[in-house]
């Protein structure tokens, strides 16, 4: 069985408090934090000047800047707009959570379905800020024409705070800039050298355009959650070094949880793999009960806060999150039964089991009681990347490319500015002292008498559970970009915050020739490795320039504001109603929010459109979802991401029936009657009015 794996000392430091204590002073703490701040600043200034650079947003009228924001970012921000523009900021909460715009003639709380409180946030700090600005007179905006070139009219362009616009990404740019100060002063604390945070912050700006896309796409929920995530990976990093944390802890982990589950529906998916990590570093007895109960109280309370802030969302409810949060409690109360096995492989296997079954058990049980099905499309997104099921809504998803699998590319531009080489060192590193104390266990103990200083200590050797952790975090998110290249934006910062361990001193202590000083230059090697190929990935982002345009959507968005009613009733492809929506404020009935049921089935009711049916099953689609006007745009008829992604192939899975016929697209972009009439043409859009 070995010796007990929670020893208790008489000494009054361990090796690790003594080198803590050694090196936090109090200026070096100052020098550390004031460090943390220059590199906000910097890395804020960083992203502002790429997104600037790359569409000269600053020179754009209101119309264009709304226009750029696509998709998705189009969708959030007219929400922003709802309130901002509201009489009060009451009315504009009862806006948007009783919309009936969204998905007309529904009416919907989308504070509840969107994650929307960065906007409610932001829209409420605006209203605050003119208000403020206005009794003080200052001046928050700077105007002037701009000559948009031959054949345009000249548009005014505003600049400054008071310009929703830029108020709204100004700060997402300021949250992401804290982020990287967070991240040097994370990198720190887990070496215990600022060596490891100037490594991690390091490493994020030479593998820039693969940690972030904030500098692009401002207004996405991972623009606002993820930094407090990392600030909660922080705190639970510091509960798992602290050997009996306090319940105070667990407040932290709470209000983070609760803001990062507010912010952003995905967060239920990374605080599963935190759970899991925690509890597997628990379950291989590297960290106590204690700490995995101050954690997991602190999950539970932020889990609740934040079911409680979405209005009693029914997803979140039946998470696979909260389950496995539950099972790891009902495991915890069941561990004096546990503990009762005698060998440590049965443990593991029965605590293991118990997680797997009960996490997925409970998982089915919610689901079928509450009738949820609106998280359905993620099995089958996994199922259609390891067999040969595919369907209408996974097509949609893994024909786009950050739904494919990890790129080799990736691979190779990490590999390239040594990102991976690094954090692969730094990972076998924590293996190694973790085999080593394994190791140590095998050994018949010693009388006191037969220690010396120089003999191995178990419990000043033993890696502490904080870098167990980490290591089965890497591990998590490691599986969860390979299969899914979006989410490589939780990958790729975890490889360079675990690469800092490479500056610890604690870590390579071990060896006998060990020596500072060569540690610290071989350091200043790497990082001038590093930037070999990471200077040129900071040369090819900062060369992107551009100058934001879109001129047929433009003419698009004015048409459909001159020339419609204020309720006619817009369909079409997904991004596109998002601008539709935030540009013109008409009803529409389907949206880029993919992640709902109902609107999956409005969407292909829609979709149709691109399909080989026959045009009067379209007009019948269109008019069960009380649409007026259908928006064809022509790419779609054609576009093809992929072999077999053209709209009409993906139809043609669940459309065998008209396989082979002409895409009813073609033919209404030729001769539209007699369900449709044409009522605008560009040579991107057309408009087609249904006939009644």
């Amino acid at each position: 069985m070995g010796r007990s794996r929670f020893t208790k000392r008489n000494d009054t430091k361990t090796a690790k408090e003594n080198e803590s204590g050694k090196f936090w002073t109090i200026p070096r703490t100052i020098f550390v934090v004031t460090f943390a701040i220059g590199i906000s600043v910097v890395h804020r200034n960083h992203i502002a000047n790429m997104f600037e650079s790359d569409r000269h947003f600053s020179h754009l009228s209101t119309l264009e800047r709304e226009l750029a924001f696509r998709t998705e970012m189009g969708l959030y921000y007219s929400y922003f707009k709802t309130i901002i523009t509201a009489d009060t900021a009451l009315d504009g909460m009862r806006a948007i959570m009783y919309d009936n715009i969204t998905e007309y003639p529904s009416t919907i709380n989308t504070l509840k379905r969107f994650n929307l409180y960065p906007e409610v946030t932001l829209g409420l700090a605006f209203r605050m800020y003119e208000q403020i600005s206005s009794a003080m007179n200052w001046q928050t905006k700077v105007c002037y024409t701009v000559n948009r070139g031959e054949g345009y009219e000249p548009v005014q362009s505003c600049e400054g705070l008071g310009e929703p616009s830029y108020f709204f990404i100004e700060s997402a740019f300021l949250l992401n800039g804290i982020m990287m100060g967070v991240f040097f002063l994370f990198g720190t604390l887990l070496s215990g050298c600022p060596f490891g945070g100037v490594i991690t912050v390091a490493a994020i700006f030479f593998n820039h355009g693969e940690c972030t896309r904030v500098q692009w796409t401002p207004p996405l929920r991972e623009s606002f959650a993820y930094p407090f995530f990392v600030l909660q990976i922080l705190v639970v990093s510091y509960i798992l070094r602290t050997p009996r944390p306090s319940y105070k802890f667990s407040v932290m982990v709470a209000l983070l949880n609760t803001t990062f589950m507010a912010c952003w529906q995905f967060a239920q998916f990374a605080l599963l793999t935190q759970t899991v990590a925690v509890f597997g570093t628990y379950v291989l007895q590297y960290a106590t009960a204690q700490q995995l109960k101050v954690v997991l109280l602190g999950q539970t309370v932020g889990f609740l806060g934040g079911y409680a802030l979405l209005f009693g969302n029914e997803m979140l409810l039946a998470s696979f999150f909260a389950t496995c949060m539950l099972t790891v409690w009902i495991i915890v109360l069941l561990e004096p039964v546990i503990d009762k096995l005698k060998f440590r492989v049965l443990k593991w296997a029965v605590q293991g089991s118990l997680l797997a079954a009960g996490t997925l058990g409970l998982k089915m049980a919610i689901s079928r009681l509450l009738h949820v099905a609106d998280d359905a499309h993620i099995g089958e997104i996994f199922r259609s990347k390891f067999t040969d099921f595919q369907n209408f809504h996974t097509m949609l998803y893994t024909c786009a490319k950050e739904f494919d699998f990890l790129e080799a590319e990736t691979i190779t531009k990490l590999m390239k500015s040594l990102l991976l080489p690094s954090a692969v060192a730094a990972v076998l590193l924590v293996l190694f002292h973790i085999i080593r104390y394994e190791l140590s266990l095998l050994k018949p103990p010693k009388e006191p008498s037969e220690l010396d200083h120089n003999s191995y200590n178990e419990t000043s050797s033993k890696p502490t559970a904080e870098l167990v952790y980490h290591v089965l975090q890497l591990a998590a998110f490691t599986a969860m970009a390979v299969l899914i290249m979006r989410l490589k934006l939780f990958w790729t910062p975890q490889l360079c915050l675990i690469s800092s361990l490479l500056a610890s001193r604690r870590l390579l202590k071990f060896l006998p020739a060990y020596n500072e000083g060569v540690h610290s230059a071989i350091l200043v090697v790497l990082l001038s490795g590093m930037a070999v190929a990471g200077y040129g990935n900071l040369t090819d982002q900062r060369s992107i320039v551009g100058e934001f345009s879109n001129y047929p959507m433009e003419e698009l968005v004015e048409w459909i504001k001159h020339s419609t009613p204020k309720n006619a009733v817009f369909a079409g492809p997904m991004p596109t109603m998002a601008t539709v929506k935030l540009c013109t404020e008409r009803p529409i009935v389907n949206h880029p929010h993919y992640e709902d049921a109902g609107l999956r089935e409005r969407t292909k009711k829609v979709y149709t459109m691109y399909s080989r049916k026959p045009a009067s099953e379209v007009k019948r689609n269109l008019q069960d979802l009380g649409v007026q006007y259908a928006i064809l745009e022509n790419s779609w008829c054609v576009r093809q991401s992929k072999p077999g992604c053209t709209m009409p192939d993906i139809w043609d899975l669940e459309d065998k029936g008209n396989r082979g016929k002409k895409p009813i697209c073609v033919t209404l972009q030729e001769k539209p009657g007699p369900h449709f009439t044409r009522v605008f043409h560009n040579s991107v859009y057309d408009v087609l009015k249904i006939n009644t």
